[in-house]
């Protein structure tokens, strides 16, 4: 009986490998349970993910490589996945940050959260935009603007700096995201860097005085200037561009151009230290630092501005070149993150 049933086996053990033969030879391969998958790369994103996901998708079709994308909520953005990333240091569940903005990527990196990797299409990105060690590699940048009102407010009268938001005829007419997250919090902690802590908490003293309102989240405070609740605002170029092609009656500013110049937000995309899956990571990190990932961006909603030459702008924001970006030391500013948060807590009555 036994020698039977060891027949039988083989029989079907030859069987099944014949099959497997045949199916490579025809299709490319035999997907038996333990064929070894493409692979799956688990990336935790703070870019919006209406934005982010076509991406990942044709980065999915092109590879084969599952992504497992986690993303974060308009309110924390890139906050929430910041501190979850210090929270599972010792046992890594992402192999790559996705993030929209510097400071928290900064944070990371002096915590030890993140593993060096320059990407070859690192070249071709300007050397501001990268870290030198190769802890983070920018792409795809974003500005801070000052959205206002097309129906409300005349372009001549339109503020050409935030200083201006704190002038007494903008009384109860400013909105800004909650500055202790996303992008806002990018922009108050380079605010202080530049200008120092005396003539920053001055200002936003001013703000608090003239009855600014502080809202979750950068697309509301677009909304409700396109919606006329109030003139201003404070929020990002992929926001207003939103917009500006739903036909809403918006404009934007790109403020201080002429003076400490315009912040801009690259994407930063960087591995994560002792990632279970480093060399898809690395993949999809490869993929995002390249000009078709740019050219993506740049022409879908979130109209981002493309960090390398060659690759063209999005129709509603003008090119890198064409205006004077603040001169910002992105560590600098991710230094004073937790610092600048207590201040305006206090100063804002957060």
């Amino acid at each position: 009986m036994k020698v039977i049933f060891w027949r039988l086996v083989a029989s079907k053990m030859m069987r099944s490998c014949l099959a497997c033969i045949l199916a490579g030879l025809l299709f490319g391969g035999c997907a038996g349970p333990d064929a070894p998958a493409a692979g799956e790369v688990v990336v935790y994103v703070s870019q919006d993910r209406v934005f982010a996901e076509p991406v990942l998708l044709e980065f999915e079709r092109r590879t084969g490589i599952r992504v497992k994308a986690v993303y974060d909520t308009e309110e924390t953005k890139s906050t929430g996945l910041a501190n979850r990333l210090l929270a599972e240091k010792n046992r890594p569940q992402a192999d790559v940050f996705w993030s929209n903005e510097p400071v928290r990527t900064i944070v990371l990196k002096r915590n030890g959260v993140l593993a060096s990797y320059q990407p070859p299409g690192a070249a071709a990105i300007p050397d501001e935009f990268k870290d030198p060690e190769g802890y983070w590699t920018g792409f795809s940048a974003r500005s801070r603007v000052i959205v206002y009102n097309t129906n409300l407010v005349n372009p001549e009268e339109a503020p050409k700096s935030i200083f201006d938001l704190a002038d007494s005829r903008w009384k109860g007419q400013v909105v800004i995201a909650d500055p202790r997250f996303g992008s806002t919090s990018f922009h108050v902690a380079a605010l202080y860097s530049e200008i120092g802590d005396e003539r920053a908490d001055e200002f936003f003293r001013k703000l608090k005085a003239n009855g600014v309102k502080i809202v979750p989240g950068n697309s509301v405070v677009r909304d409700m200037v396109a919606r006329g609740e109030v003139k201003m605002g404070l929020t990002d170029t992929d926001d207003v561009n939103v917009a500006l092609e739903d036909n809403q009656p918006v404009a934007m500013v790109f403020p201080d151009r002429d003076g400490i110049g315009v912040p801009i937000m690259p994407n930063m995309v960087s591995l994560i230290a002792g990632a279970t899956a480093e060399e898809a990571g690395k993949r999809l990190i490869d993929y995002l630092v390249s000009p078709e990932v740019e050219r993506m961006l740049a022409q879908a909603e979130s109209a981002q501005i493309p960090l390398r030459e060659g690759v063209e702008p999005p129709k509603n924001v003008p090119p890198l070149n064409s205006f004077k970006p603040m001169t910002l030391d992105y560590g600098k500013a991710a230094g004073r993150v937790e610092d600048v948060t207590r201040r305006l807590e206090t100063i804002l009555g957060l």
